[in-house]
């Protein structure tokens, strides 16, 4: 045999611990990392989105009573435009994060994944 062949050096990619830890390792990390991302980003907006429903839900409930007379005049546009309007108040509600849902509601997101 032939001594003088020489293997290529191999470059190992750069591990954290936290990727020891959890058994991930060189491209699935990578792989791995930009799909959280991408998976974060999609929990989030589905858990915003759920608290701006809940809390126009709420809001319909409240303005359920209240006569449509007023700044519009009443009728049927305002009667129609309402839920719009109770739809960006919940959305804008929700965008404050006073209220704490989406924060829960993704966190149980998240742990349902896990399982």
């Amino acid at each position: 045999m032939d001594s003088s062949v020489s293997m290529p050096a191999l470059s190992t990619p750069a591990i954290s611990a936290s990727d020891i830890a959890s058994g991930r390792t060189g491209a699935a990390t990578k792989a791995g990392a930009s799909k959280t991302k991408a998976d974060d980003k999609s929990i989030d907006k589905a858990a915003a989105e759920f608290e701006g429903q809940f809390i126009s839900q709420m809001l319909t409930q409240m303005w359920q009573g209240i006569e449509t007379d007023g700044y519009f005049g009443g009728g049927n546009g305002e009667e129609m435009f309402r839920g719009l309007m109770i739809n960006e108040y919940g959305k804008k509600i929700a965008q404050s994060g006073q209220l704490g849902i989406a924060d829960n509601v993704r966190h149980a997101m998240l742990k349902m994944q896990e399982v």
